[in-house]
C-alpha cells in the first residue's frame, strides 16, 4: 500500500477536494480508485458582525492555507514525500449565499452565508413571480433583498458567485459554478442545463431601471460534473501552498455545493434514490423522475452535479439541541464523580432512547436552536413540553429529542412522498447523527417509512465526494455517466448497514408528527414572547 501511493503521488495518479463547512475545512486526497490516502482539516467559526452570519476574506485564505497544509504535512508524515502535485483538484462548500465583487475585483460588502434568513421577503417575492420556489439563503434572494433594502453597493456590481464559486476562481482566474450550486443561485432549466431563460427575462424586467446590469452577465457560468473547470494557476498555486512546492497546471473540475458532495458522496444521483445529511442541520435529497406538481415553500428544486432535477427539504436544525442535552448530561455526571467519554455519553443515551414508547410516551419537543422556515418558526426557541399524563422517562426523553431531529425533515418529505407520490428506491444516511451504530438510522427509517443505508464510506464526507468529482474530471472513460462512475468504479463491493422501516416505529412517528404538528403554535409564541 505505501509504495502504491508514493507511485500515485510521485506520478499525479490522486485527487484532491476540499469542502468549506460551517465549521470546519476538510481536505481528502485519494488514490485512482477514489480511496482516501491522507487528509488535512482547519477548525473556523462564522462571526456574526453587524447583524449578518460571515467569514472575512482573510479567514478564507487563511484557512484555505492551513487546510491544505495540514494535508500535506499528512502526505509527508505518511510517506516520506512532499506534496508536489495531484492529478485534479476540486472545491466545495456551504451552499449559495452572497459574494459581489465590482470591475476591480473587489468584495463589494460582507460575505452573506446560508444561515443568514435577511432575504426572506425577496424570497417570498421572486416565489410569487415565478411561480417556482425560491429560498431566503438562496443567491438570487439575497441580490434582490439589496436592491429592495436601496442597497448602494448593488450599483457597482459586476460579478456574483458563491463560496466555492470564490475559491475557484482564486485559484484558477475562471469564473464558473457547478450546475447543482448554480441551482442554488437561480433556478436552472434541466432541459438546457443553464439558467432558466423566461425567468432570468422575468427577473431583469422586475428590476429595470434599478441595476445596471442584466443577471445573466453577473453570474457565473454553468458547467457539468467532469466538464474543464480550468487550471492551477501560478498565483493559485501560490495561495494554497505559499511553500513552493506546489506545482500549477492542475486541473480542477467545477466547484460544487455541499448537497451536490454529499449526493456524490453517498451514490445518491441516480433517479428514485436520495441521501440525508444530519449534523447540525439536516437536509433531504431524492432525485426526481419528474417535476412536482406545483411549488412548496417547504421544497427547493435543486439538481445533481450532472443536472437531474432534485427535490430538497432543507432544515436549519437537527443535533445542537441533542448536543446541549448531551452536555448537560456529562456535567451532572462529573457532578456525581463520573468523567464519562463524550463518545460513551451519546452513545449510552441513544441505546437508552430505544426503550422507550414508539409514540414518545405523548412527550414533544422542538429542537430549534435558529429559526425554522420548513415550520414558519421565525426565531430559535428550543422547547420540550409534556402533559401530565406523559410518560417521563429517560428513555422517552431522549427518543422525543431524536424524534425531533428530524421532525420538520418529516414535515416536508411527507408532502413528496405522500402527496406528490414521489418515487424512492433507497436513501442514503451521513452524518454526526449516525456515528452512534442503528439508532438515528432506525428513526431515519421510521420517519420516511423506507429503507436506510449507512455506508462505511460515508463518513468521509463532502470532501471526498468533491475528490471523487475532480477524479471523474480526468479518468472517466469516453460517454461514461457519473451514475455509471459511482456504481461500477467507486462503490462496487463498498460494504453498508440497510435497516427496513419497524412498522411500529412507523405508526409510533405518524403520532408524533400529530403531535408536533399540533404543537408548533406553542414554540411560534415562544417566538414572539422571549425576546431575550
Amino acid at each position: 500500500m505505501q509504495d502504491h501511493v508514493k507511485a500515485c503521488l510521485a506520478q499525479g495518479r490522486t485527487a484532491l477536494g476540499i469542502e468549506f463547512g460551517s465549521t470546519r475545512i476538510k481536505a481528502i486526497l485519494v488514490d485512482e480508485r477514489n480511496v482516501p490516502v491522507a487528509s488535512g482539516s482547519h477548525e473556523w467559526e462564522n462571526r456574526h458582525d453587524n447583524g449578518i452570519w460571515t467569514y472575512t476574506l482573510e479567514d478564507i485564505r487563511c484557512g484555505l492555507q492551513d487546510c491544505y497544509a495540514q494535508l500535506a504535512k499528512d502526505v509527508a508524515e505518511r510517506y516520506g514525500v512532499p506534496l508536489r502535485t495531484v492529478g485534479a483538484l476540486g472545491i466545495s462548500a456551504m451552499m449559495h449565499g452572497y459574494m459581489v465583487f465590482d470591475r476591480q475585483d473587489r468584495l463589494l460588502v460582507p460575505f452573506r452565508t446560508w444561515r443568514n434568513n435577511t432575504a426572506a421577503e425577496a424570497g417570498e417575492r421572486l416565489t410569487e413571480l415565478f411561480n417556482y420556489h425560491i429560498p431566503a439563503r438562496w443567491s438570487v434572494a439575497h441580490l434582490y433583498q439589496a436592491i429592495l433594502n436601496g442597497e448602494t453597493h448593488v450599483r457597482d456590481i459586476a460579478f456574483q458567485t458563491t463560496l466555492e464559486g470564490y475559491v475557484h476562481w482564486l485559484l484558477t482566474g475562471k469564473k464558473v459554478i457547478g450546475i447543482g450550486e448554480a441551482s442554488g443561485m437561480f433556478p436552472v432549466d434541466p432541459a438546457t442545463k443553464q439558467y432558466d431563460r423566461e425567468l432570468l427575462a422575468k427577473f431583469d424586467h422586475l428590476v429595470a431601471g434599478r441595476v445596471p446590469f442584466r443577471l445573466e452577465d453577473i453570474l457565473p457560468a454553468i458547467l457539468l460534473a467532469g466538464e474543464d473547470a480550468g487550471r492551477l494557476t501560478e498565483a493559485g498555486a501560490r495561495l494554497l501552498d505559499p511553500t513552493g512546492n506546489l506545482q500549477p497546471g492542475i486541473p480542477l473540475c467545477p466547484p460544487e455545493g455541499d448537497a451536490g458532495t454529499g449526493m456524490v458522496a453517498t451514490n445518491a444521483v441516480k433517479k428514485r434514490t436520495g441521501n440525508v445529511s444530519a449534523g447540525t442541520s439536516v437536509f433531504a435529497m431524492i432525485v426526481l423522475e419528474k417535476a412536482l406538481s406545483k411549488p412548496y415553500p417547504e421544497i427547493d428544486l435543486v439538481t445533481t452535479p450532472v443536472g437531474d432535477l432534485v427535490g430538497m427539504v432543507h432544515c436549519n436544525n437537527c443535533t445542537s439541541d441533542i448536543n446541549g442535552w448531551v452536555n448537560l448530561f456529562g456535567e451532572f455526571a462529573r457532578l456525581a464523580g463520573v468523567d464519562i467519554p463524550k463518545w460513551k455519553l451519546f452513545d449510552m443515551l441513544y441505546f437508552a432512547s430505544e426503550k422507550g414508547d414508539c409514540d414518545c410516551g405523548g412527550l414533544l419537543a422542538y429542537n430549534y436552536v435558529s429559526n425554522e422556515h420548513v415550520t414558519r418558526v421565525e426565531k430559535g426557541r428550543p422547547l420540550f413540553v409534556r402533559t401530565a399524563e406523559g410518560k417521563f422517562n429517560l428513555a422517552n426523553f431522549m427518543r422525543t429529542h431524536l424524534y425531533s431531529a428530524f421532525g420538520a425533515l418529516k414535515v416536508g418529505c411527507d408532502i413528496m412522498l405522500k402527496e406528490e407520490g414521489v418515487g424512492l428506491d433507497r436513501i442514503t444516511g451521513h452524518g454526526g447523527l449516525f456515528k452512534t451504530e442503528r439508532v438515528g438510522q432506525r428513526y431515519l427509517a421510521a420517519a420516511i417509512n423506507a429503507p436506510v443505508t449507512v455506508m462505511q464510506t460515508a463518513g468521509e464526507g463532502g470532501a471526498w465526494g468533491m475528490a471523487i468529482l475532480a477524479n471523474y474530471r480526468i479518468t472517466k472513460r469516453a460517454g461514461e455517466s457519473l451514475e455509471a462512475y459511482l456504481d461500477e468504479r467507486v462503490f462496487a463491493g463498498q460494504e453498508g448497514v440497510t435497516l427496513a422501516p419497524d412498522p411500529a416505529d412507523v405508526a409510533g412517528f405518524e403520532e408524533y408528527k400529530k403531535r408536533y404538528v399540533a404543537g408548533l403554535p406553542i414554540v411560534r409564541e415562544a417566538a414572539r414572547s422571549l425576546k431575550y
